[in-house]
């Protein structure tokens, strides 16, 4: 019996070419009316799941939600929610297949920079803060579930603050959190973002360093230009109007910061803030040459990159006269990202370029208890503090099918945690969020710590699914902060 869409296909083939459109966008409007309703549902879902006890137990009810429907349009849209959850838990390999953004060649891409031999490839952690220093503000943007996206916004946060840069603003952290400024470290309730551990130490990091962090996220339930217009309001209401010398610096989602065209049906939050301001800021775009999980979706010149050069640091190309090379109008300096490189589970990014070591963790702790949930907080932070890094311990991989359940059962799991040397207090919990394991620990420059009766453990064989789709999102947030869900296209 023929598919719908070879039905489809063969009537359109019998019909005028209006009609043929005509049915086309029928089946597109009812594919947007599901994802709007799997849009619906995943909100459901995640409220529900942040009612249990514990993250573990919140990341295990996404994960079942998950498994539990296989209607592409939910998958499709739920996909995305799942991955916050799992960069949340810290298992960052899965979160990257679960939504995956195809970077495809668009007509309005600007040449290869190896195709022009005025352009030379620099560490983007030398270049953007010499870009920077003639500029009121520097905007960084995110993928939101690929932290990697923020590794190099923490690491050059203490060079811009060097430069005189003096405000720090995030996107969904919340303004309630009025403490968080006295307190220094982010709480489960600073922001939803920040709930991952690489973002919560973007917000440490610049806490630390004397920054004055802002939080400007729309209070209404605005989406859409509306929603951007407000952020914009908030900014110059916090920083440029209090402040006529302040200097900023800005993480953001995707398209947020793009300084011109089309955005959401209307302007970007970056350009209504221009519209305010007169002030231009230095763009810097994060989101389209990283590593994806299947080379089919990076974009075309970032394998050329990678292989003619070999960075082993995110890079940006910069020409004879100083001008930065971007990839599409509308920023100002686009970088690359090396290939990431996994151990342990784990990929290496973690460390910050160096700043932070591994330190072995071994399922040994758990109790026996399965999945087992690994913290590392500073010891001069409360219990309340987002953790400097968290993994979940299991003795199936954490999207294990029935092959994995009879081969991995018995093999105990271990793993890395990355941290700054320093003092920790490192805790194991089940997934009810009782405490299993806990014990204070010190990490050194030396790498790979292993507590003296937790023998190393071998690899075990590790499997990351291929992307589960790959679509184009349109503001990727959750819809409490904007309704409008990812668009993808018909499967």
């Amino acid at each position: 019996m023929p598919s719908s869409r070879t039905r489809i296909m063969f009537a359109c083939a019998l019909l005028l070419a209006g009609s043929c459109a005509a049915s086309r966008a029928q089946r597109v409007s009812a594919w947007m009316e599901r994802q709007l309703e799997a849009s619906r549902k995943s909100e459901q879902i995640m409220r529900e799941a942040d009612t249990h006890k514990g993250l573990l137990s919140q990341y295990l009810a996404m994960r079942y939600a998950y498994v539990s429907d296989t209607d592409p349009a939910f998958r499709v849209i739920f996909g995305q929610y799942l991955s916050w959850y799992q960069t949340f838990v810290g298992d960052y390999p899965h979160a990257a297949a679960s939504f995956s953004i195809k970077e495809p060649a668009l007509p309005d891409d600007r040449p290869s920079p190896l195709s022009n031999p005025d352009y030379t490839a620099r560490p983007a952690l030398d270049a953007i803060p010499e870009l920077a220093r003639h500029y009121r503000a520097v905007f960084f943007n995110e993928a939101h579930n690929v932290p990697l996206t923020r590794t190099l916004t923490v690491q050059v946060l203490g060079k811009l603050r060097a430069e005189g840069f003096n405000y720090f603003a995030a996107e969904t952290l919340y303004q309630s959190d009025t403490k968080l400024q006295s307190r220094g470290y982010p709480i489960k309730g600073s922001g939803f973002y920040t709930e991952e551990p690489i973002c919560a130490e973007m917000v440490r990091t610049a806490l630390k360093l004397g920054f004055k962090v802002i939080a400007y996220e729309a209070l209404s339930d605005a989406t859409g230009d509306a929603r951007e217009a407000e952020q914009a309001r908030n900014i110059y209401n916090q920083v440029f109007r209090k402040d006529p010398k302040a200097r900023l610096v800005l993480d953001a989602g995707y398209a947020h910061i793009q300084e011109s065209g089309t955005f959401l049906g209307g302007s970007s939050m970056a350009e209504h803030l221009h519209q305010l301001t007169g002030i231009d800021p230095l763009t810097v775009e994060q989101t389209m040459l990283f590593p994806h999980q299947s080379a089919a979706d990076d974009h075309p010149y970032y394998a050329a990159v990678m292989q003619q050069l070999h960075p082993k640091q995110p890079i940006v190309f910069v020409n004879r006269s100083g001008q930065p090379w971007s990839l599409r109008p509308g920023y100002d300096v686009s970088v690359f990202f090396p290939p990431q490189k996994i151990r342990r589970d784990r990929p290496t990014w973690l460390s910050l370029g160096g700043l932070r070591k591994p330190y072995f963790v071994s399922g040994n702790r758990c109790d026996r208890t399965f999945p087992c949930l690994v913290e590392a907080r500073y010891a001069d932070e409360g219990k309340d503090a987002i953790p400097a890094d968290r993994l979940i311990l299991d003795t199936l991989p954490l999207n294990a099918v029935t092959s994995d359940r009879v081969g991995n059962g018995l093999i105990i799991p271990v793993s890395d945690l990355y941290l700054r040397p320093g003092k920790y207090k490192l805790t194991y919990s089940d997934s009810h969020a009782a405490v299993l394991f806990q014990q204070d620990i010190t990490v050194t420059d030396k790498s790979d710590d292993v507590l003296a009766d937790d023998p190393p453990v071998p690899d075990r064989p590790r499997t990351v699914r291929k992307p589960l789709f790959a679509c184009a999102p349109v503001g990727s947030v959750p819809s409490q902060f904007q309704a409008d869900a990812a668009a993808c296209p018909m499967p």
